[in-house]
């Protein structure tokens, strides 16, 4: 299994879907606990959700490996990236703090740092090498990083989670003409909760490549699933609750496009 799929496209934006893969190292899949093996804490369908940016003439990066073998977006110096409650780069535990291993069975140190090596370092590679094509090509480079999460995690967050969660970094990692035509999107319709830099300010993806100074603008996007899927197992997808939340993504992108152009 190669560590993800590519599609290289024709406009300066590069949309990252890290956390979407479901395939398993064999020393992982031996040692999940029951709560693990049903991959709860994948982002489901984010391919399917943003397929239209394929459409627009994004490239698209989306990993195939499973977060519970390695998180793609965290650093591989497995630096917290928060002070409050979140999962490292071989998370131990599922998001509501269950074991995702077994005692006694979760993978040797040489099979992680194989994991780092040619799982986690191809997809960054992959990113780096993506965005110097698109800043060579366009002058410019463009990064959105899509992500989704259940709705209600006690331990991560109180109550219910904001449909929409915009992550720049606390503003570091894009300009201030992004968040706002961002922003602007999001106020023009009432169907959808939003926030920016709340729970989720970007995780490493963001933090890492956002540097708007040198031109890459890079945004994360955390949405509560309950707006396009089920929570809860087997996960199914809902075709006309994605279709309505499509109608806020697509011209999103949009704005991010046309605030992303240098000035």
């Amino acid at each position: 299994m190669t560590p993800f799929h590519f599609t290289a496209g024709k406009l300066p934006l590069l949309v990252s879907i890290p956390h979407a893969g479901t395939q398993l190292k064999p020393e992982v899949d031996a040692g999940l606990s029951d709560a693990a093996r049903g991959l709860p804490d994948t982002d489901w369908h984010i391919p399917l959700l943003y397929d239209f940016v394929r459409d627009l003439g994004a490239s698209v990066l989306v990993g195939h490996y499973s977060r519970f073998v390695i998180d793609l977006n965290r650093p591989p110096d497995n630096q917290p990236l928060y002070t409050t409650a979140t999962t490292g780069l071989y998370p131990e535990t599922l998001f509501d703090g269950t074991p995702t291993f077994v005692e006694g069975k979760t993978p040797s140190a040489a099979a992680r740092q194989g994991y780092l090596d040619n799982i986690w370092q191809p997809y960054h590679q992959q990113i780096q090498q993506e965005l110097a094509r698109l800043k060579a090509e366009h002058g410019y480079a463009l990064l959105f990083d899509a992500h989704s999460i259940a709705s209600v995690i006690p331990r991560l967050f109180d109550g219910q989670l904001p449909d929409i969660n915009i992550g720049t970094n606390s503003g570091e990692s894009c300009s201030t003409a992004v968040i706002e035509a961002i922003k602007e999107v999001c106020a023009a319709q009432s169907d959808y909760s939003w926030v920016v830099n709340g729970r989720f300010k970007g995780g490493y993806i963001t933090r890492a490549y956002g540097q708007p100074q040198q031109g890459v603008q890079a945004v994360q996007l955390e949405l509560a699933q309950l707006n396009y899927m089920d929570e809860t197992p087997p996960f199914a997808w809902q075709q006309d609750r994605a279709a309505q939340l499509q109608k806020v993504l697509k011209p999103m992108m949009q704005a991010f496009l046309q605030a992303g152009k240098p000035r």
